[in-house]
C-alpha cells in the first residue's frame, strides 16, 4: 500500500473507549463524598439506578469487572467449594486464578458452543459432597458469561438460562452472570434487563466496555448479598473515597449510551461480512452477534496483527489463528470501511 492513514483504528477491545466531553463534564461537576464511610452521594445514586434497571435490591461499586466476579465468588462460596463455568470463561482464563487464590475454590470446566454452556452439561458437572461420603468437592455455584468474550461475543437464549436457573435451584447452587457486556446481550435479544437477569443471584455490569465509562463496575443482588460483599470488596483493597467522579461517568453512561450499542452490532456485521471475503481469512457469521468478530486465518494470525498494526489497524492475537476485532462508539461506518480496504491489501 502506498500510504498510512493518519488515524489508529482500535479494534483492540471496547475497553479503549475514550469520556465523551459530555461525560467528562458531568464528572468534573460530581457531587463527592467518602464511599468508604458511605458518605458519597454519587456512588450511591449509580448504584440504586443499576439496581433497579436490573430488578435487584441493591448494588455495589467496585474498580472492576474482574473485581466484582471476585467479590461475588468469595461471597456466595466457603474454600474448597467447586464453581461450573465454561471452559473458555473470563472467570476462569483472564482473572489471573482468582478463584482459586482468593475464595480457594476448584472449577469445573464445561465445554460450550460458542461459549454458551448447555443446561444438561452444566447439571452433569454438579457435584455436592454429602452424596460422595465427602470425596467430591461441593458444587456451590454456577457462574455464566453473557455475552461470551471467547464465544465472540454470543448471547444466551433466555429458554438456556431458564433451564439453568432451574437446575442450579434443584440442586441447591447459587448463580452468577459475569454480565461485563450484559447491554450488549440486552440489545441483541431485546428483552428488558430486568428479564434477562432473572434468576441470577448476583450479576456484575461492566461500566467501561461499551457503555464508554473510564472505569468501573457494579455488583448487584439482595441487600443480604450486597452486605456480605461489601465487606470483601474492602479485605480486597476496592474500597475508593471520593469515587463519585468515576461513578458519575456510569451514570451518564446509563442514561446515553445504552440503546447505542446497536450501532456497534452493526458494525460488527459490516466488518464480519466484509473481512469473510477476504481470501486467506473467514468468519462464522452466526457467531457475530454484537460487537466482537473473531476472525480465522490461513496464516499465522500474528502475522495478520503486525501487518495491520503498520497500517495502524490495531487487533488482537486469540489462538494461533484467529484474531479478534472488537466495534465500539469510537470506530465509526468510515472506520469499519477503512479496516476491510486495509485487510484486503495486507498481503
Amino acid at each position: 500500500m502506498e500510504s498510512k492513514p493518519s488515524k489508529k483504528i482500535d479494534l483492540r477491545s471496547d475497553t479503549v473507549t475514550q469520556p465523551c466531553p459530555r461525560m467528562r463534564d458531568v464528572m468534573r461537576k460530581a457531587v463527592v463524598g467518602d464511599d468508604v464511610i458511605g458518605d458519597d452521594p454519587t456512588v450511591a445514586e449509580l448504584e440504586e439506578k443499576m439496581a433497579f434497571l436490573l430488578g435487584r435490591e441493591a448494588g455495589l461499586f467496585v474498580p472492576s469487572g474482574t473485581m466484582a466476579n471476585a467479590v461475588a465468588i468469595r461471597s456466595h462460596t466457603q474454600p474448597g467449594d467447586e464453581i461450573i463455568t465454561e471452559k473458555k470463561s473470563h472467570i476462569y482464563v483472564y482473572e489471573g486464578g482468582g478463584y482459586a487464590a482468593l475464595s480457594g475454590c476448584s472449577v469445573a470446566l464445561v465445554d460450550g458452543e460458542y461459549g454458551i454452556m448447555s443446561p444438561r452439561d452444566v447439571g452433569r458437572e454438579v457435584r455436592k459432597s454429602e452424596d460422595s461420603r465427602s470425596h467430591y468437592p461441593n458444587t456451590s455455584l454456577i457462574a455464566l458469561e453473557n455475552t461470551s468474550n471467547r464465544g465472540g461475543g454470543t448471547c444466551y437464549p433466555i429458554n438456556t438460562i431458564d433451564e439453568i436457573t432451574k437446575i442450579a435451584k434443584s440442586k441447591n447452587c447459587r448463580i452468577h452472570l459475569d454480565g461485563a457486556r450484559f447491554f450488549n446481550a440486552v440489545c441483541f435479544t431485546g428483552l428488558s434487563p430486568k428479564r434477562l437477569a432473572r434468576g441470577m443471584d448476583s450479576i456484575s455490569i461492566c461500566l467501561s466496555k461499551g457503555l464508554g465509562s473510564p472505569v468501573g463496575s457494579v455488583l448487584l443482588g439482595s441487600r443480604k448479598f450486597i452486605s456480605n460483599a461489601h465487606r470483601w470488596r474492602k479485605m480486597f483493597g476496592g474500597g475508593m473515597r471520593q469515587a463519585g467522579i468515576l461513578a458519575a461517568a456510569g451514570i451518564y453512561a446509563l442514561e446515553n449510551n445504552i440503546t447505542r450499542l446497536r450501532e456497534d452490532h452493526l458494525n460488527a456485521q459490516s466488518l464480519a461480512n466484509g473481512l469473510n471475503e477476504i481470501n486467506g481469512l473467514s468468519v462464522d457469521l452466526k457467531r457475530v452477534q454484537t460487537n466482537i468478530v473473531n476472525v480465522l486465518t490461513e496464516r499465522p494470525a500474528n502475522d495478520w496483527v503486525k501487518k495491520l498494526y503498520n497500517f495502524n489497524v490495531l487487533c488482537f492475537a486469540i489462538s494461533e489463528n484467529c484474531f479478534r476485532m472488537v466495534t465500539h462508539l469510537n470506530i465509526s461506518k468510515t472506520d469499519i470501511n477503512k479496516t476491510i480496504e486495509i485487510t484486503a491489501k495486507a498481503f
